[in-house]
């Protein structure tokens, strides 16, 4: 069973972002041993093009060689449920490599996380705050395991 990655700019500060959260993991972790790693949100000070900037290097030190990096980005692919769940398939059962789950914070992902990602995700072609964006990526990610195990969770 390959482990999924995830890395996250920010931490839930509101209670019901981080409950959702760990309902999803918690879910997830008997098909998937999940290893998540949060990063401090750039320093406030920054414009937001900075901010961009700070954050996707922190980003990409934190990819390792066996990383099949996804992020979640406006611009990247739609999908159903179903497919979504296809694609988990193919990227758990590659030896080689794990999917890893990029998040970034209020401002984005820099041209550089985006240049370094092998698929882009869109959760949506609308704008979710980052947070929302973390729940729903975990929720969708459960529903994809679950259509593969042909569990009633997904009708």
């Amino acid at each position: 069973m390959r482990k999924i990655s995830f890395i996250w700019i920010g931490k839930l500060k509101k209670g019901w972002w981080k409950e959702a959260a760990e309902h999803y993991i918690k879910r997830l972790t008997p098909h998937f041993p999940i290893k998540q790693t949060v990063l401090k949100d750039a320093p406030g000070h920054l414009p937001p093009e900075e901010k961009k900037l700070w954050e996707g290097k922190k980003i990409l030190e934190k990819i390792g060689p066996g990383d099949f990096p996804v992020v979640m980005d406006e611009h990247g692919k739609t999908m159903t449920s179903p497919q979504l769940s296809k694609k988990l398939i193919t990227w758990t059962e590659d030896p080689a490599t794990s999917p890893c789950f990029i998040v970034g914070g209020a401002y984005g992902l820099s041209d550089a996380v985006l240049a370094a990602c092998r698929f882009k995700l869109a959760l949506s072609s609308m704008t979710f705050p980052h947070e929302m964006a973390r729940v729903i990526l975990l929720e969708q990610l459960y529903r994809a395991a679950a259509i593969a195990k042909g569990s009633p969770y997904h009708h």
